[in-house]
């Protein structure tokens, strides 16, 4: 891999991620753009104890432009794009519409491929491990930041999840605090270890998984299945079977398999709704340990953490979306139309010939 950092024309970073060493990226933005400037602000719940970012500036960002005025292609001729070279394996820059920003931490935008029409599950293993790594430099990176305590890399596939740029893009969310789903963890966590005397609680849960019936998919080094109480109709969570905290701690064999056992789950989700379908849309995010204090998981080390993989769609079944009503927004109370079981079953099912 090679790595080229470059900066746009109102000084935001953009970072090539080539699969040829010998790619040069000198590339200049002839943009007539000014400098950013966002209004984002991180305000902190009193009664819930978790945040929420104010960022109104969003409101005038670009939203479901046509095909040949989308902005994560790669420029040609007059045709100017965020990406000012005229083709790219991945790129990565700093999001023009950030919902964080400055001492709020930060977003970028991950580009796949320089294909408008292809999806995550079309690229090659080479590319896909191509991400894999951009996605581990990444989290580096932003782990070094001052108002950085976690790193979240993630995918929304498909204009039912809300995206507004069709190409086949990511996005990184570095965030100046740690989350509230991951706070949740991190308090199960340390209250499973200080009942048993230590035993780490992700260790069991995937323990279990594994001698379960929810496995949708097995490897020497990952295994998929869906959870015992899922939230979503089809839902796969993605484990590495040697426990780290984040994506830096993977090792080569896990980094060498993971293409092939990603680019399955991705392609047996398209499957899942029979022929004639349309791309099944989903979120995928990877959860990864807080780089912040832990203090207040009484007990609990980063390397407690179990970094994974969450993947699942808001398509309950055949043209029916699953919305969420008063009791999943109201209460984040979840009601699950497909037992846990019969979901992995279906995955199962749709494996590839």
């Amino acid at each position: 891999m090679k790595k080229t950092s470059t900066r746009l024309a109102d000084g935001r970073e953009l970072v090539y991620y080539d699969l040829r060493d010998d790619t040069v990226r000198d590339a200049v933005d002839h943009r007539p753009l000014e400098r950013t400037v966002t209004t984002s602000e991180v305000r902190r719940d009193p009664l819930l104890g978790d945040s929420i970012a104010v960022a109104s500036h969003r409101q005038g960002r670009t939203y479901h432009p046509p095909a040949d005025q989308c902005p994560l292609c790669p420029s040609q001729g007059e045709r100017l794009s965020e990406i000012p070279d005229s083709s790219y394996d991945v790129v990565v820059f700093e999001n023009r519409f950030p919902s964080l920003a400055g001492d709020s931490g930060r977003c970028e935008v991950v580009c796949f491929t320089s294909d408008h029409d292809a999806s995550f599950a079309d690229l090659s293993e080479e590319q896909a491990r191509l991400v894999l790594d951009a996605w581990t430099d990444r989290t580096s990176e932003l782990s070094h930041l001052h108002s950085v305590e976690q790193v979240f890399c993630f995918e929304n596939r498909g204009a039912e999840i809300g995206v507004t740029l069709g190409h086949p893009h990511g996005q990184i969310y570095a965030y100046p605090f740690t989350t509230p789903r991951t706070a949740l963890m991190l308090r199960s966590l340390a209250a499973h270890k200080d009942a048993t005397g230590g035993d780490n609680l992700f260790d069991a849960v995937l323990a279990e998984e594994l001698a379960g019936e929810r496995v949708v998919l097995e490897s020497e080094e990952w295994v998929a299945f869906v959870p015992y109480a899922a939230h979503w109709p089809y839902e796969v969570h993605l484990y590495p079977k040697r426990r780290v905290p984040d994506l830096l701690g993977l090792d080569e064999a896990a980094r060498t398999e993971f293409p092939q056992v990603y680019l399955e789950l991705l392609r047996r989700f398209d499957r899942i709704f029979g022929e004639g379908e349309p791309p099944t849309p989903y979120i995928a995010a990877w959860h990864q340990a807080p780089f912040g204090q832990l203090e207040e998981f009484e007990g609990v080390t980063r390397d407690d953490f179990a970094l994974h993989l969450e993947l699942f769609t808001i398509r309950r079944t055949s043209g029916k979306l699953k919305f969420l009503a008063g009791s999943e927004s109201g209460m984040n109370v979840f009601i699950n139309d497909v037992p846990p079981e019969r979901a992995a079953e279906r995955l199962r099912e749709v494996a590839s010939s």
